[in-house]
């Protein structure tokens, strides 16, 4: 299944630990040759990027005393004098980090040559531990060292819905945006130093930021409406013009229904002459209770009322030739 990456979380500083009785402080990694060194336990990445870096120092795993301790092991080994140096690659928050740092006898070394690293392995990036990070009182490290690091990806399958895409990116800027030993506020999460294709949502909070909808609006409504905008869009374009139908076809509903009747009257009054007036009183008199029954909105009032006065005018006709008939 294809990943893709969500961003890079945090830094993971290479850290070389060394014992300050076994030698002169280390200049290049080159000096490691031959030493007692531990590169990392098998299956982390740790021991990969060491082959790295011992490449670009033209040294092969077979000129150092290789060991594949884990982390606890390989510094209490370091610590009882069993090896010369440990490799870790771990967050400065690390509590093992943080011991080494401050213990007497063990030295941490400096990647004078960061810059150099991290051009040639894409993957490094070259950072500053500040001077007096680990212990202000007693300004350790006593001066800023130059170090590199690889960056933590959290990455996701192809599949993975976007709207669990924008909650990871969102829960990784509240827990890795504050500052730290090794990055500044905000740097973190970023969408740089991954190895896998930035994953589209991931990439539109790195540009944009959370989406606007989401500050005023439940998440799920918004995510809602931030998916289905195109299909809105298109819903509002059919409903335009169909809104522009609308209103003739309701005034057309409403005075139907009055003016359905004026067929018959208009065959009453024809009918006027040629008909008995009684029996086309009795009928105009049952439209004219028809059309009292008739229910139409205030705003077309006016045109029932207009059928009303009609229906009297033929009664009124209606009236004279019976007046007429009779003499």
């Amino acid at each position: 299944m294809p990943l893709v990456s969500i961003g890079s979380l945090f830094y993971e500083p290479v850290w070389v630990f060394y014992r300050s009785q076994a030698a002169r402080p280390l200049g290049q990694i080159a000096g490691l040759k031959g030493r007692r060194v531990n590169i990392g336990a098998r299956g982390s990445g740790t021991p990969g990027l060491m082959a790295k870096l011992l490449a670009a120092n033209h040294l092969e795993r077979e000129d150092l005393k290789r060991s594949n301790l884990d982390e606890t092991p390989a510094v209490m080994a370091l610590l009882a004098g069993e090896l010369d140096a440990a490799v870790l690659v771990s967050a400065p928050e690390s509590q093992m980090v943080q011991m080494l740092l401050q213990t007497p006898g063990v030295r941490l070394f400096e990647f004078s040559q960061a810059e150099a690293y991290a051009r040639r392995y894409p993957f490094i990036s070259p950072v500053t531990l500040p001077r007096g990070v680990a212990d202000v009182a007693r300004d350790v490290p006593p001066r800023d060292l130059s170090l590199i690091a690889a960056t933590t990806s959290l990455v996701a399958r192809e599949d993975t819905h976007p709207a669990l895409v924008q909650l990871f990116v969102q829960a990784a800027a509240r827990i890795h945006g504050r500052a730290g030993w090794i990055a500044r506020a905000g740097e973190f999460p970023s969408a740089t130093h991954t190895e896998f294709p930035l994953a589209k949502d991931a990439e539109r909070f790195y540009r944009n930021g959370p989406p606007l909808l989401q500050r005023y609006l439940p998440f799920w409504l918004a995510n809602l409406i931030d998916r289905m905008w195109v299909a809105l869009f298109s819903i509002v374009v059919v409903l335009l013009p169909v809104s522009r139908l609308v209103p003739p076809l309701y005034r057309f509903r409403v005075r139907s229904r009055v003016f359905r009747w004026y067929r018959q009257l208009r065959q009453i009054e024809d009918a006027v002459g040629s008909r008995d007036p009684q029996e086309l009183r009795a009928e105009l008199d049952k439209l004219d209770a028809r059309a009292a029954r008739i229910v139409v909105p205030l705003s077309y009032a006016d045109e029932l009322y207009s059928l009303r006065s009609h229906i009297e005018l033929v009664r009124a006709r209606l009236q004279k030739e019976n007046a007429r008939v009779t003499r």
